[in-house]
């Protein structure tokens, strides 16, 4: 199994590698288009700002490539942070498109609210649906560093939900695509069973 995390420009792709190599698997990093084409799962990592990854995603030439395996060969894929939200169709961050796999936008934390932004530190999910990313019910909590969250038009689409303020969409996955917007690879034990499970069970 060629497991790929793409490299575009804009994430944490080293600390990916690591975890998923302490759990005994396997990983490539690569933003080269012909190895992506080679891969069975693909991990869509991203820190940073909306636009600026989109624009490095079309300045590799990995716009096609990634759009095949996701939605023509149906291949897992998961996007993590950043790496979620160039998923949906737009965000206010920025004035491009995303890549459009979900029928969902990216809006900001409001402005003036008791809540402080960015939102960042641990803080708990409530599970929405079954998911083979997760395979208990218990309290869990993972690692968040993000100032705008993912608004999806199809409720059906929701895999956890997250209190901040409001409850805010934390994760997301129809059929083979899946995405996280807290940081697996810092959520300890609980981030490594989401990741091995996506190794494992996706």
């Amino acid at each position: 199994m060629k497991v790929v995390i793409v490299h575009y420009g804009l994430g944490n792709v080293s600390s990916i590698k690591n975890m998923l190599s302490y759990l005994g698997f396997d990983a490539v990093i690569s933003g080269d288009e012909s190895t992506i084409k080679q891969a069975d799962k693909l991990i869509l990592p991203g820190v940073g700002a909306f636009d600026h990854g989109m624009t490095h995603i079309k300045e590799k030439n990995l716009l096609d490539v990634l759009n095949t395996k996701a939605q023509i060969e149906k291949k897992p894929i998961l996007g993590i942070c950043l790496g979620m939200q160039l998923m949906c169709s737009k965000s206010e961050e920025g004035v491009l498109g995303g890549l459009n796999w979900f029928d969902a936008d990216v809006i900001r934390f409001p402005k003036g609210s008791k809540i402080r932004v960015p939102h960042m530190g641990w803080n708990s999910i409530t599970i929405k649906k079954e998911s083979h990313l997760i395979d208990s019910d218990d309290d869990q909590a993972f690692y968040f560093v993000h100032s705008y969250h993912v608004s999806t038009k199809k409720t059906d689409d929701i895999l956890f939900t997250t209190p901040y303020g409001n409850e805010f969409t934390s994760a997301i996955h129809r059929d083979n695509i899946y995405g996280v917007q807290f940081h697996p690879e810092k959520s300890h034990r609980y981030g490594m069973a989401l990741l091995k499970n996506f190794m494992l069970n996706t």
